[in-house]
Formats: structure tokens, sequence, C-alpha cells
């Protein structure tokens, strides 16, 4: 888990005495504050989330396909120049 450097941020939580009677005696396992438990596993948990679902993982099938793909650079692309052509517009550059 990685450490924390600044603390700016408050977080309030209610459980019941169970839940907390868990977490206590994990963070106390693990040598840890009960604070320190809870942030560092909730780090390393939506770290894990995002990266589920934020990336994509190919085949080497697909992977081949989709190299193919980006390779393919002689097929015209007109809807994609369309897009190019609103967006630098969109930014003020022509």
């Amino acid at each position: 888990m990685l450490p924390l450097t600044q603390t700016h941020e408050r977080i309030d939580l209610r459980t019941s005495s169970e839940i907390k009677e868990l977490i206590v005696r994990a963070a106390t396992t693990a040598g840890m504050s009960v604070s320190a438990f809870l942030l560092g596993t909730a780090q390393e948990r939506a770290r894990q989330i995002l990266a589920e679902t934020e990336m994509v993982t190919l085949t080497a099938r697909d992977w081949d396909a989709f190299a193919r793909a980006l390779d393919d650079t002689d097929k015209p692309r007109p809807k994609l120049s369309a897009a190019m052509q609103r967006h630098r517009e969109w930014h003020g550059r022509r």
C-alpha cells in the first residue's frame, strides 16, 4: 500500500459493531492503524476497479486485427476527417 503524504480531506463512516470489530482486527493483524488500513485498502481496490474498467485486454488475434486497422492508412476515412475538422474549428485551429 502507498504511504500517505498529505492529509487534507476527511471521510466519515458509520458501520455496525461487527464490521468495525472485523476491520480493527484486520488492521491490528497487519500492524496498521484503522485509518491507514481503511485508506490503503480502499485505494488499492479503487485502483483495481478503475484498471478493470479503463483497460482493454486483447487476444493475440484481436491485437493483430487492431494493428492491421491502424496500419490501413490508404483507405479514405471521410467521417474521421470531418470529425477532426470540427475539432480543429471548435478549438480555433484551422
